[in-house]
């Protein structure tokens, strides 16, 4: 019951950060879609990075779906903003293509971490 309620405590913070993340980046992106920000290679990218190893830091359960889920939040904020078009399918595999260093990421974190605790 604990590993369920550490799983869903997990998934609650990595949703409620995501959301805010990419609405944020998508109210200051014209068209509202992040991944058309004009610094999403340089700031808002890394910064998802970022995020996504500190989520996989903190909960080292499962760490790299806290990546896969930080990153796919990106299409249903476009969703919300900017409405359901005839490319939302391709910006879900845009997501998941750009969730993958994520995943490797969070999952580094989290074994990193559990490394430093002496946990194995």
């Amino acid at each position: 019951m604990r590993t369920t309620g550490n799983l869903l405590a997990a998934a609650a913070v990595t949703l409620k950060v995501g959301v805010v993340f990419w609405v944020l980046v998508a109210w200051r992106t014209p068209g509202g879609e992040p991944w058309d920000a004009p610094a999403f290679w340089t700031v808002v990218y890394p910064i998802a990075l970022a995020i996504a190893a500190v989520l996989g830091a903190c909960f080292l359960r499962k760490a790299w779906l806290w990546g896969l889920l930080l990153m796919v939040l990106q299409v249903p904020v476009v969703a919300v903003v900017s409405g359901v078009g005839p490319l939302l399918l391709a910006g879900l595999v845009y997501a998941l293509v750009l969730a993958l260093p994520a995943m490797a990421i969070a999952a580094a974190a989290g074994a990193l971490r559990r490394r430093l605790h002496g946990r194995v």
